[in-house]
């Protein structure tokens, strides 16, 4: 063979080894399953936007979840007297685990996770999350769909957002 014959055949195989390849833009992040949602994040993704981008793409009306995987997180203890939250950062974590649910406010998606996470010491660490990240490796969410649309509302007291189940 020539090298001109050769030429399409080395071709086609380029444009097939580059179709073959998978990319982070080609992976899809999530997947219909009976109970709802099946949700793979990877590093770098952050977990609050791509759960609230879910929530608008798919008009979730309400949902609870539950997660596992890596994190740089920073949790929060809620301070009544102040009424803000107390944060402290954790980075290269192991979620072991985090659950959380999906409601709307001011026509928003409205996330609440609580979460625990270990470190190479296995000390674990745990809260409100109030940001994620993920950093090696994966986070797995599984978000489990509701029938209802529920609102997150301002309450006194708390002094804090709670779940209205009207």
């Amino acid at each position: 063979m020539t090298i001109c014959q050769l030429l399409p055949f080395a071709l086609f195989l380029s444009i097939a080894q580059l179709a073959a390849q998978s990319t982070p833009d080609s992976i899809p992040k999530y997947v219909k399953v009976p109970a709802g949602y099946l949700m793979v994040l990877r590093q770098g993704d952050n977990v609050f936007t791509e759960l609230e981008n879910l929530a608008s793409r798919e008009q979730i009306p309400s949902a609870n979840l539950t997660g596992m995987g890596f994190l740089n997180t920073t949790f929060g203890f809620f301070n009544f007297k102040t009424k803000e939250y107390d944060p402290r950062d954790f980075k290269d974590v192991e979620l072991a685990s985090m659950q959380g649910s999906i409601a709307w406010q001011n026509g928003k998606p409205s996330l609440h996770c609580h979460g625990v996470v270990t470190g190479k010491d296995f000390k674990a660490y745990g809260g409100h999350l109030l940001k994620a990240t993920v950093s090696t490796g994966s986070v797995e969410i599984r978000i489990t769909v509701h029938d209802k649309q529920f609102q997150r509302l301002m309450e006194e007291p708390p002094g804090a957002n709670v779940l209205n189940l009207k």
